[in-house]
């Protein structure tokens, strides 16, 4: 396939990815572009994901943000990934950078998207924040739940918009929408139990260490993290799979199913009283909870964890199963998934449909519309987006303890309220992280 056929058919797919808008020629309509180049929102891309000529989440969301605005500045660790973006997305117009400083000291550039591994999203939002820019941040937007106390308290103190990447808010065909408006409307009763599954991380290693590619900057990729030697399985996508950089597939898929599962329920500005590990497997040996081998993969790749909700919700966090939710409740059960929305409630809508307005009521009143379209919106009416800071850090709170409650094979007591472990105190260190000398947060 030639550049240039490759080169459109990315930008295509990233512009109309898992969009619910009419199309055409490929692309989905935006209800509000820019008109002039005077009028665009000029953005900065920290962190693409472009690894070895394949576009990964990064740069779809770096390509979404330049058809609504102007991306004008690239920021990535990885010398390859920062120019394979620029050409494919910009026709090298973008520049680039390794230290993504360059971008947060550029005063012209209005917005920053972050795509980076998960243990960078907290210093580089933060910064971006004090830096005067509004913030698109890829899921998790955090690897600790005192990280999301962190920003939530430099969102406060800047004013600025900032909208996270969890886009079965608003796209898949609004099955997730149409979901929570379902149970809005008491269509399946009183909501009992809920079941995420979300898969589980894969199994893999003892990996071989070696030097960095030269186009790697491996020390500033590991930034924040304690430093290790290179493994290739550790950087790039794999990072998922390392607890030192992510938490595998409960801060993967559970940073999805989980934020929809608590606004559905309506514990979105909430979270569990206790978080229990039921059962979990490592493809590691860990000694308190932390993994004693450092060539393989550490994340859970097989668990069940059970969280209970001020409400009387139980929730489910399952590796096994069909991906997607599912829904209790005393009057019958639906399933949501990307592809599917099912059960009797469902059935029912053919002679019984929904009210005109119910997804809108579930959607903070506004018209439903694509995930990065809907951030530019708010930078133009200063308004909170559809997937904001402060619910996404409930539910990352839940993931998180999941994650802890597995490592220790214990129960967990949480108040919602202080944000704290309450049945052992001494746990409570586990809601940090102390960063590497140098790569300190400052709030």
């Amino acid at each position: 396939m030639s550049q240039t056929t490759s080169r459109r058919r990315f930008l295509k797919q990233s512009i109309a990815a898992t969009s619910a808008l009419p199309f055409i020629d490929g692309a989905p309509i935006f209800a509000q572009q820019a008109t002039s180049a005077n009028d665009k929102i000029l953005v900065g891309s920290i962190g693409t994901g472009f690894y070895r000529g394949r576009p990964q989440r990064g740069a779809q969301v770096s390509a979404q943000a330049h058809h609504l605005g102007k991306l004008i500045a690239i920021a990535d660790v990885d010398k390859r990934s920062r120019e394979g973006a620029s050409d494919f997305i910009t026709d090298g117009e973008a520049k680039t950078y390794c230290d993504y400083r360059k971008i947060l000291e550029n005063k012209d550039i209005d917005a920053v998207t972050i795509g980076t591994p998960d243990h960078w999203h907290a210093k580089i939002a933060i910064e971006a924040l004090h830096a005067g820019k509004d913030v698109y941040c890829e899921k998790p937007l955090t690897l600790t739940i005192d990280e999301g106390k962190q920003i939530i308290k430099a969102l406060k103190k800047t004013g600025r918009v900032f909208q996270v990447g969890t886009q079965q808010r608003t796209e898949m065909g609004q099955k997730f929408l149409k979901a929570i408006a379902l149970i809005r409307d008491g269509r399946i009763g009183k909501i009992q139990e809920v079941t995420c599954c979300i898969g589980g991380a894969p199994v893999g290693g003892p990996f071989k260490t070696s030097e960095p590619p030269s186009e790697l900057d491996w020390e500033k990729w590991q930034g924040p993290a304690q430093k290790q030697d290179y493994i290739k399985e550790r950087a790039h996508y794999q990072f998922r799979w390392w607890y030192e950089y992510s938490g595998g597939k409960m801060t993967d898929w559970g940073a999805h199913h989980v934020d929809i599962a608590q606004w559905a329920i309506g514990m979105d500005h909430s979270g569990p009283l206790t978080v229990e590990g039921l059962q979990a497997e490592h493809p590691v040996c860990l000694k308190n909870g932390m993994p004693v081998q450092t060539d393989r993969y550490n994340c859970a790749n097989r668990f069940t964890v059970k969280a209970h909700f001020p409400n009387g919700v139980e929730m489910y966090i399952k590796s096994h199963g069909a991906n997607g939710i599912t829904f209790k409740g005393t009057k019958g059960q639906i399933f949501v998934s990307r592809g599917k929305l099912s059960g009797d409630a469902v059935d029912a809508l053919k002679d019984d449909p929904l009210s005109e307005d119910a997804i809108l009521k579930v959607y903070k009143g506004r018209q439903p519309t694509a995930h990065m379209e809907d951030f530019f919106n708010s930078i133009k009416t200063r308004e909170d987006p559809i997937s904001d800071v402060y619910t996404h850090h409930r539910a990352m709170t839940t993931c998180h303890l999941a994650n802890i409650a597995i490592r220790l094979n214990s129960k967990l007591e949480w108040s919602p309220i202080t944000e704290q472990i309450t049945n052992d105190k001494a746990l409570n260190s586990w809601l940090s992280r102390k960063p590497r000398k140098g790569y300190e947060i400052e709030v």
